[in-house]
């Protein structure tokens, strides 16, 4: 797909709507459940941490992976968000998605500097 592919909008709004998603980077890892926000119609996800043998470290290592939602699989790029005004409209999404009274200490903590620079766009591959 072009470097600037996006996703259809069908998957869009499924995603819009999950409220877990099934993240794998490469082939040989296990699905890891993560929450998800669309912001402009682009994909976005958050680790709690950087561990090394996390998930947000694999796709750092191998950007290609896949995503699962419903009964769909789907192959992706994992792309780091530089952008300050992006990483805050995430933050902000999450707030706003996941705004149960049990899912507020994680959408603090999701807010937090050193969570916030682990932020991914998922892209279409």
């Amino acid at each position: 797909m072009a470097k600037d592919a996006t996703f259809s909008d069908k998957v869009v709004e499924a995603l819009r709507n999950a409220k877990i998603l099934g993240v794998r980077s490469g082939t040989e890892h296990r699905y890891i459940g993560v929450w998800v926000v669309v912001v402009d119609d682009r994909v976005f996800v958050r680790s709690w941490n950087d561990k090394p043998t996390g998930w947000f470290r694999a796709f750092k290592e191998e950007p290609a992976g896949m995503i699962q939602f419903g009964d769909r699989e789907v192959r992706v790029r994992g792309k780091t968000v530089r952008s300050q005004k992006m990483r805050d409209a995430v933050t902000k999404a999450f707030a706003e998605k996941y705004n149960t009274k049990g899912s507020r200490v994680w959408v603090k903590g999701f807010a937090e500097p050193e969570r916030v620079v682990n932020t991914l766009e998922f892209v279409p591959r």
